[in-house]
């Protein structure tokens, strides 16, 4: 499923058209007014694809704060350099992993605010591991937030084998030692829970 989520990202961040499209049904904006997000914050986003939200949370956080923008796809991370060069954005960091590897993110242990996960978890195999990953690099009482796509509407995204409902994440979630503190709202085809480590 991996090209699924390239042309996926793809679709979000490339063009001002793709953003329209997918700013539809999800808008980050609207999510992370919804967060308790503080300037200066330091944010991992784990499967960043073209960079759909890491720009965002790099605006909130501010030149203070710093957000590491993770993924396999190379030509995903240039995707995210090139936006940040256009908007005069300093505080992202790009960096090729493989989040199911152990300490995958090469991150330093308890060292982030915010973990964020879009559209990534449906795709890997090892989803304990990448959840393992964020709880051990955020620092204690740091937050992951997880959207992923809502199996009620099945218009767009992956076919319904492939996707996690929430009850099945928040078993997930809860099986790595993180609590759940809030769903918030995300349009039509997808759901969003934060958790705290």
């Amino acid at each position: 499923m991996q090209d699924f989520n390239n042309k996926a990202n793809d679709s979000e961040g490339e063009t001002e058209a793709g953003m329209d499209a997918e700013a539809k049904f999800i808008d980050p904006k609207e999510i992370i007014g919804q967060l308790e997000l503080e300037e200066g914050s330091a944010v991992a986003d784990f499967g960043c694809g073209s960079g759909y939200f890491s720009i965002p949370f790099a605006k909130e956080i501010g030149s203070e704060g710093k957000i590491y923008c993770l993924d396999i796809l190379s030509q995903a991370l240039e995707s995210v350099e090139s936006q940040a060069k256009i908007l005069g954005i300093s505080n992202i960091f790009t960096k090729r992993v493989n989040l199911e590897n152990e300490n995958g993110s090469k991150l330093e242990n308890n060292s982030l605010d915010w973990v964020i996960m879009k559209d990534v978890l449906f795709q890997n195999e090892k989803k304990e591991n990448v959840i393992r990953e964020a709880y051990r690099v955020l620092k204690p009482k740091g937050k992951i937030l997880i959207m992923e796509w809502s199996d009620k509407n099945l218009l767009v995204g992956p076919e319904k084998g492939k996707r996690i409902s929430p009850e099945k994440m928040k078993e997930l979630v809860s099986g790595q030692k993180f609590t759940i503190k809030k769903n918030i709202t995300a349009g039509d085809f997808h759901y969003v829970i934060v958790a705290e480590k």
